[in-house]
């Protein structure tokens, strides 16, 4: 009897250390984590600021660009076809447009 007790104790034996090694890993893992959220959680987020090239136009929002010119994409993202990365100021394509 307690040399099949023995043989059972020594059959479990890996999977007991495995759960063992496991749980340790978990909470090693999870102690990381919540670390991580604390130091995510003091810092805070960092403002979004605006482009200086942005402007706000009533019924369109934030455009960026010289909102005067014809071809001004009149997107928050894009300036236009002809230069979308900017600047407008000197733009070859200028095109002046009446605004209403």
């Amino acid at each position: 009897m307690v040399v099949a007790l023995l043989i059972i104790l020594i059959g479990l034996s890996p999977s007991i250390a495995s759960w063992l090694v496991l749980r340790r890993a978990d909470a090693r893992a999870q102690a990381r984590l919540q670390i991580a959220l604390d130091s995510l959680a003091s810092r805070g987020l960092p403002s979004l600021g605006h482009h200086p090239d942005h402007q706000y136009v009533e019924g369109l929002g934030y455009v960026i660009g010289d909102i005067s010119c014809r071809l001004n994409a009149r997107s928050p993202y894009v300036r236009c076809a002809v230069n979308p990365t900017g600047p407008c100021h000197d733009c070859r394509a200028y095109e002046s447009t009446l605004l209403d």
